[in-house]
């Protein structure tokens, strides 16, 4: 598990394109922690780029609040508040004030956008 950024990042490789830059920045750093105790490379606070710390977040957020086939999703107002506690060391504590200012704006896209199933699970 704590080998897939590296094997993300790898896949992405390195290009001219900002875009694909991103996207292997965010695949390499999205499991560092505000307290340098993530991985892979042990990363702390400004040291992490900034989309990476973003995605940390929303990452957290959305394995938190949707179910798995190995567990039930969480309620909002619980992965909220285990957000709010990790601020300062898993999280960027600023970053997190944003996140909670956006949260509504969140919820919405995700309902927008949820793969909605029928009775039979199709």
């Amino acid at each position: 598990m704590q080998k897939h950024p590296e094997i993300g990042a790898n896949i992405i490789g390195k290009h001219d394109s900002v875009l694909l830059n991103t996207a292997r920045e965010i695949a390499l750093t999205h499991h560092e922690k505000y307290n340098g105790n993530g991985y892979p490379n042990k990363l702390k606070g400004e040291e992490i780029p900034v989309m990476g710390r973003i995605t940390a977040i929303a990452d957290v957020f959305d394995a938190l609040t949707t179910e798995r086939p190995y567990k039930k999703a969480w309620a909002v107002d619980d992965a909220l508040n285990l957000i709010k506690k990790e601020a300062g060391s898993h999280f960027d504590p600023h970053l997190m004030d944003f996140f909670m200012d956006i949260t509504a704006d969140i919820l919405e896209l995700r309902e927008k956008y949820a793969e909605h199933t029928n009775e039979d699970g199709n």
